[in-house]
């Protein structure tokens, strides 16, 4: 048996892994915390000169807030700074999940302060000042709802793209539609992969009557010359094949209908996420960071205007232990998710599958895989593969890999075997 290991592919390439947004989400921190720093001194400033120790108070717990958008803004800076430094071996498109570890674990004590201090005064009440409190709580409130518009925008942490009604109808496709025109009529060969595997489907583009399944067959022909026959059945209103379509989705599609065939090439676009985690968890944890602050606000200001209204001065210590699971359990979402990928845990089944598949569809056997991810958007992957082929290296892998959106560094070993 022959062995081949081959380094990563191109000689002299990069290990910058960092998100597709990361100097924009640099830049919106840097503002917040600059926010935050003017609010904490005029909080501070008119607390003093007015005699206010709420309003002094308030301010100290401002710098806490820009404190901790400070552990964001500095992540991005240095990962940004050093993403070119060769100490770094998979370069420092992690920095931003450590960051948003390190702001999880302070969100969590900030919940046990705060959930103590909530007992502390359900068992010895305290005189609220509502005059000074509620204004403060809204002021607060405020300077939250104005730093989490900073920090979101068109890749807010929580967003996902949508489908219109016009790509429901459309197939969802994952490629652009190819119309093949024949004497039978137009047709319409799309990739659906809606909460399904990917699959082809066929109607025609008239709206007519679609041909019988038994008499139509699509082949699709890869850049390596591997070849696969997708045959077809009757579902309403079009053909669906009776296999899934291995990725990747690039390929030369050749339709048979009777006796004649027909080409149409398939290309693998750019924007495919499917499997490809791009979620700075960094932006994510300071963007948490805020709501937390900003739930804490409306629960006080509840609690506080019905202390007020009715006497219910334990409406306040209520309000605070609300806040303080609501902190504990977003904190708990951002160290499991944080903590994964800092321990290299498998990202899941999608880019695992994708790979596997590769490797399958032309024939040959996985016998070692390993994917992590290296940043927001990049994947890494080992990948050790035993083949028959004797001219299939591993420049063969890289070829193919290299066209799954996300997969960014490759390390191929193939082993031959007569």
């Amino acid at each position: 048996m022959n062995d081949f290991y081959h380094a990563p592919f191109e000689a002299g390439h990069d290990h910058v892994f960092l998100g597709a947004g990361h100097e924009k989400n640099e830049r919106k921190t840097w503002g917040v915390i600059a926010l935050c720093s003017a609010m904490m001194i005029a909080e501070i400033v008119g607390g003093s000169m007015f005699g206010s120790l709420a309003l002094v108070a308030d301010g100290l717990h401002m710098s806490t807030h820009a404190g901790a958008m400070l552990i964001a803004a500095l992540a991005y800076t240095y990962a940004r700074k050093h993403a070119n430094d060769p100490r770094f071996v998979f370069g420092t498109g992690k920095m931003g999940d450590l960051a948003g570890f390190t702001s999880a674990i302070i969100l969590a004590m900030i919940a046990l302060l705060i959930g103590y201090e909530a007992v502390a005064r359900f068992m010895s009440p305290v005189q609220i000042h509502f005059t000074e409190a509620i204004p403060i709580a809204v002021v607060g409130l405020l300077v939250n709802i104005v730093s989490a518009k900073l920090l979101s925008g068109d890749d807010h942490p929580g967003h996902s793209h949508g489908h219109s009604q016009h790509e429901e109808h459309e197939d969802h496709v994952h490629d652009e539609v190819q119309h093949i025109t024949t004497p039978a009529g137009v047709f319409s060969l799309s990739i659906f992969e809606d909460g399904v595997p990917p699959v082809f489907r066929i109607r025609t583009a008239t709206g007519g009557a679609i041909a019988n399944a038994e008499d139509i067959t699509v082949t699709t022909i890869r850049p390596d010359g591997a070849r696969q026959v997708f045959g077809f059945i009757q579902k309403a209103g079009f053909l669906e094949s009776t296999i899934d379509i291995p990725e990747p989705h690039g390929f030369m599609a050749v339709l048979k209908l009777a006796d004649d065939e027909y080409g149409a090439t398939f290309e693998e676009h750019a924007h495919d996420d499917h499997g490809v985690d791009a979620r700075d968890h960094n932006m994510r944890a300071a963007y948490i960071h805020v709501m937390a602050d900003a739930a804490v606000s409306v629960l006080a200001i509840i609690g506080l205007l019905l202390a007020k209204t009715f006497g219910w001065l334990w409406m306040d210590p209520l309000a605070g232990i609300v806040g303080a699971l609501v902190i504990a359990n977003w904190s708990y979402g951002l160290v499991r998710d944080t903590g994964a990928i800092l321990m290299d845990v498998s990202p899941g089944d999608k880019m695992l599958g994708k790979v596997r598949a590769m490797v399958e569809t032309a024939g040959d056997k996985l016998v070692d895989l390993h994917v992590w991810r290296l940043g927001p958007g990049h994947f890494g992957a080992i990948v050790s593969v035993v083949t028959q082929e004797s001219k299939r290296g591993p420049a063969y892998y890289h070829a193919a890999l290299r066209q799954l959106k996300g997969l960014s560094h490759i390390t191929v070993e193939v082993h031959q075997t007569p």
